[in-house]
């Protein structure tokens, strides 16, 4: 996810929705002091999360904020920044409450924040070139296949976490594999066009984006592998809203909207699964 560099003294922000009768507002900004009653950070690009549309910041994770704001009756401001920085700035809450960009609940994370209930479960996927694939299992690919490689993910993300830990403890150590940080996951997949990476790691929805906009390459879910094929099982994380700990009443909003967000319709699905049809393109069926 890539830092957009700002000229000094200017602060760019844009006034997105006042929600009627209720002088509610949600701001999107990419520098500046806080201009409003508490400041959301997020990371650009993570279709379908928070992306770039008519130059405005759209997405999953931007439409629960709106919510949070009207339920609150407060004015949000989101910013942009690199994904990486984001745990530590909600944790001081100095200049962020709360983290809305696809954030992965870790242990790691959660000794610095506190974390909404789960909105999104997503598996990791292996992106790679149509014509130069990874040794298969059915129709997923386990750790082991990708030996020897050298593997790319964005900075920061889960992806980049899982992969370090199994080169350094897992199904990777001692077998030369290698790791590059790249600054986003369409970057790392460019990479992999340009022979600078074998393969490249990211989330479900992002992968399916790439690949579907980039018909040379493919992904497919990766797994961790057991005692058979049948025992093979995915590598998932789970996404929530980070918060600052002293921040209690917007955690218990959040909590409420995603809650509502959550419930299932008479077609078992919910507003989040709606929301990321929508923004991805993907067809409901």
């Amino acid at each position: 996810m890539l830092m957009h560099k700002v000229k000094s003294l200017v602060y760019v922000i844009i006034f997105l929705l006042v929600t009627a009768g209720m002088g509610v507002s949600v701001y999107f900004s990419i520098a500046g002091e806080r201009g409003a009653d508490y400041v959301v950070e997020t990371s650009v690009p993570f279709t379908p999360f928070e992306f770039y549309e008519n130059r405005e910041i759209v997405g999953v994770d931007v439409d629960i904020v709106n919510r949070v704001a009207e339920k609150m009756n407060k004015k949000i401001q989101i910013k942009n920044v690199e994904f990486d920085v984001i745990i530590d700035n909600v944790e001081a809450g100095k200049i962020a409450d709360a983290g809305a960009a696809g954030i992965t609940i870790t242990p790691a994370r959660e000794e610095k924040v506190n974390f909404t209930i789960p909105y999104y479960t997503s598996v990791q996927y292996v992106i790679y070139n149509k014509d130069m694939p990874p040794s298969l299992r059915d129709d997923h690919v386990v750790w082991e296949s990708l030996a020897g490689a050298t593997l790319g993910s964005q900075i920061g993300s889960t992806g980049y976490l899982f992969v370090e830990d199994e080169i350094e403890n897992g199904a990777l150590a001692g077998t030369g594999t290698t790791i590059k940080g790249i600054d986003s996951h369409q970057l790392a997949a460019d990479a992999i066009s340009a022979h600078i990476i074998d393969y490249a790691i990211a989330d479900e929805l992002v992968a399916r984006f790439i690949v579907e906009k980039n018909p040379g390459l493919m992904a497919l879910p990766l797994y961790y592998s057991g005692e058979t094929r049948e025992d093979d099982y995915p590598v998932e994380e789970s996404y929530a809203i980070a918060v600052n700990r002293d921040r209690g009443d917007l955690l218990e909003a959040f909590n409420e909207v995603l809650s509502e967000m959550l419930t299932e319709d008479a077609d078992g699905k919910t507003e989040i699964d709606r929301l990321v049809l929508k923004y991805t393109g993907f067809s409901d069926e």
